[in-house]
């Protein structure tokens, strides 16, 4: 078995067009991709990182953008109050909800310029009344990703990032999955995107697995072609009319259609010596796994099999899954141990990925960079133990400004009761707070296709 350290350097090596040159390298950076286990950090080297890196974004976002400035003015905070730990939790939080408010057309590229950090590149939209679509296009091409989750209303939350901050992003997902799955990872094996596929698409949860296909060598997506705003909101039933219809009839057969094909891609590799792994929405595999209960199969994958969640865990309108009960279906049906069967917790609004350990399946905070919080009802910090609104400091979020309170409801622990690692974690329950509607990539595509292929 390879060392860790050796793993790690496999790694950095197949990943590595997603690190910026060491001599560029901020504060930020530092505490991203330094630490080699970002979850095995020493408290006070990973206190250090996460002041500095912290402090460091915060004063950029405060001299960079003016929304933020008059924002910190109005609470009368300036980066000169920042001097210790303690006073991270000084920096005002921007409410999630603010990165849904926004207008139609070229009113809505203002409004992404606006809230975007620093020198914005020209845009060229070439469209009189462009749509969601056409502008993200524009950004694109300039450099600028625009990314996009949304809850069950179909208002979605649209987030710009510099190529530098995505990749920080990607690199961090991918970092924390990989470290958690020791030594389970290898570039030669095979896997499955569970999510739209990334290089066509801007839906966050699968944009942000683009850097899975360049560490693992073969790739299978479950849905490979573009789906925009505008098809994500017929299909979830908000659109009318005949164009709707048609749009959601095709919606039906492909979903049918991606079911057989991983069923088929499973059947291909069950048995066959190389490692294959399946990461995105769990909605999707619990169908695969069920058409596999039907049809009468059985695999015993094992440890050379790993599959690792994200995005929401309502299966169907009335059925909402735990994590723990997830992982015994994906055993008693693949095979596949529960240590390396694994769920990650993130948003669009942010860069930190908390993924569960195997050893308890915790959700666990890479805390160098990212300072997670959670508030009463008042917005006050509560202490460790507490339940409450999430929110979070986001040093690696450098093109908006991430300091976000969120609509999820969360228990933080000091420390994983189970394993070791020594930073805090999250109760592996994640929750909606009272009145807010469901959110995340995974209940898209949910909202999208089960009203199709769970009949």
């Amino acid at each position: 078995m390879l060392s860790y350290d050796q793993y790690l350097k496999n790694f950095d090596k197949c990943v590595s067009s997603y690190i910026p040159p060491y001599n560029s390298w901020t504060p930020a950076d530092e505490a991203l991709y330094k630490p080699k286990d970002l979850y095995r950090i020493p408290i006070k080297d990973a206190e250090e990182l996460q002041l500095k890196s912290l402090k460091f974004a915060f004063n950029y976002h405060y001299e960079k953008n003016k929304f933020y400035h008059d924002f910190c003015k109005e609470h009368k905070v300036e980066p000169n109050d920042i001097k210790n730990i303690s006073d991270l939790s000084k920096i005002p939080l921007i409410p999630d909800g603010f990165y849904k408010d926004y207008p139609h057309g070229k009113d809505f590229a203002t409004w992404l310029g606006n809230i975007y950090t620093g020198e914005l590149p020209k845009i060229v939209i070439p469209h009189t009344m462009p749509n969601y679509d056409q502008v993200i296009d524009a950004f694109s091409k300039a450099g600028v990703i625009v990314t996009y989750s949304s809850g069950t209303g179909g208002r979605h939350t649209f987030i710009p990032r510099d190529i530098r901050t995505f990749h920080s992003s990607e690199y961090a997902l991918a970092k924390c999955v990989v470290s958690m799955i020791y030594p389970f990872w290898e570039y030669d094996s095979g896997g499955y995107i569970l999510m739209p596929n990334p290089r066509k698409n801007f839906i966050y949860a699968g944009k942000a697995l683009e850097i899975y296909m360049d560490a693992v060598k073969n790739i299978q997506v479950a849905i490979d072609r573009h789906i925009n705003t505008e098809t994500i909101r017929i299909t979830m039933g908000i659109g009318k009319g005949i164009r709707s219809k048609f749009i959601r009839f095709a919606s039906k057969r492909v979903s049918k259609k991606m079911i057989k094909d991983i069923v088929s891609w499973l059947e291909h590799n069950k048995n066959s010596t190389e490692k294959i792994s399946m990461i995105g929405a769990p909605f999707i595999l619990y169908f695969v796994m069920k058409k596999i209960q039907d049809l009468g199969l059985t695999f015993d994958i094992g440890e050379r099999g790993a599959v690792v969640t994200g995005g929401g865990w309502k299966i169907h309108e009335q059925i909402r899954m735990t994590s723990s009960s997830f992982r015994k279906i994906v055993k008693e049906v693949l095979g596949i141990p529960e240590k390396f069967c694994l769920d990650a917790y993130g948003m669009v609004e942010g860069n930190g990925w908390m993924v569960q350990c195997p050893e308890g399946h915790y959700l666990h905070v890479p805390y160098s960079y990212f300072k997670p919080l959670v508030l009463d009802d008042e917005f006050n910090q509560v202490a460790y133990g507490e339940t409450g609104r999430f929110a979070f400091l986001d040093a690696i979020a450098m093109s908006y400004p991430g300091f976000i309170t969120t609509g999820d409801k969360v228990k933080l622990l000091e420390h994983c009761p189970v394993c070791d690692r020594p930073g805090p974690v999250l109760d592996p329950e994640v929750e909606r707070v009272k009145g807010a509607e469901t959110r995340g990539c995974a209940e898209e595509m949910r909202s999208m296709m089960t009203r199709d292929i769970g009949r």
